[in-house]
């Protein structure tokens, strides 16, 4: 069976088409014939080394990348729920380890992390919805907001800050992003209420709008210590790799590791209702076939992409 791993860290040209067996589904599991995965950040820093050396793991290979899947069930384990059964089209949410990633043609996983595919979705679009999405809404969950305050995205156009952008319109909060001239189309699109420019300080720029600053940031743009002055005292602050700021103005601060969410059926499942509501959109900025992996890398890693790159395995 075909799948795209590495035998080295390194840049994309490390990603080599690899053989593995042939996975069979256990007592709670559900094997899927994958039909698209997704291209995330996370994935280049497993390629390149990055989260075996933050982590101090033992390089392990080969190595499978590879977070998200869309495809068909074509095996289920005895205790599985009526709910999901062959045939179905579904997504899940994949814990990479070892050959255990996304990038392969088929794969198991336990039926906790798999739902059912939104309604009329492609598996292309299907596929670049259950680690982005689940990533915001565990940072929204995280920043713990209510109905009418105020939360800021940094890099609102991305898959990440896109989907923060459009669960926290749903959850009833304000959302003030910053934005290129060229992005400020897709981001009123997405919902965001106010948008600020790139180019300037974001700090002052959400001062001049609020004065005594937002009640929570969600960083996808990774700006750490730069975005801090924008919270209110007391409010809440999350990024996405692993930055916490250090104690001041009562402020709560918190990583967002979706690895907290992994197996998680009901929030998935809720977004996946909300796609199908038309509260959340899923963007796929272009496809490639296997042997074309190392260039989705490529493009990724050049930053500009709008939605996520694909690999489609048929």
């Amino acid at each position: 069976m075909k799948a795209i791993g590495i035998m080295r860290y390194g840049g994309p040209e490390v990603l080599e088409i690899i053989d593995v067996e042939e996975v069979n589904a256990g007592y709670e599991e559900i094997r899927i014939k994958n039909f698209a995965s997704a291209v995330n950040p996370t994935d280049i820093v497993a390629r390149s080394g990055m989260i075996a050396k933050f982590r101090k793991d033992d390089p392990v290979f080969p190595s499978v990348p590879g977070m998200d899947v869309a495809g068909i069930v074509d095996q289920i384990g005895e205790a599985v729920s009526a709910d999901i059964k062959i045939g179905d089209r579904v997504m899940g949410m994949v814990i990479p380890n070892g050959n255990h990633g996304a990038y392969r043609e088929q794969l198991i996983l336990n039926q906790s992390a798999v739902v059912l595919a939104p309604k009329n979705s492609s598996h292309e679009e299907a596929c670049t919805l259950p680690m982005n999405s689940l990533t915001a809404r565990l940072s929204l969950d995280l920043l713990d907001l209510k109905t009418g305050q105020i939360i800021a995205v940094t890099g609102g156009p991305g898959a990440y800050g896109g989907y923060v952008i459009q669960l926290a319109k749903a959850d009833g909060l304000m959302v003030i992003t910053d934005s290129s001239d060229s992005d400020e189309s897709l981001l009123k699109d997405l919902g965001a209420d106010i948008i600020i420019s790139r180019e300037k300080s974001f700090v002052d720029q959400i001062r001049e709008h609020f004065p005594d600053g937002v009640d929570g940031i969600a960083d996808g743009a990774l700006l750490n210590e730069k975005a801090i002055d924008a919270v209110k005292d007391g409010g809440s602050f999350t990024s996405i790799r692993g930055f916490k700021g250090s104690t001041q103005r009562e402020i709560k601060f918190s990583s967002t590791w979706v690895t907290a969410y992994n197996c998680n059926y009901e929030k998935l499942d809720k977004i996946r209702q909300q796609v199908e509501d038309g509260l959340v959109t899923l963007r796929v900025a272009d496809t490639v076939d296997p042997e074309n992996a190392a260039e989705a890398h490529k493009r990724l890693e050049g930053g500009g992409t709008r939605g996520r790159m694909v690999i489609k395995w048929s």
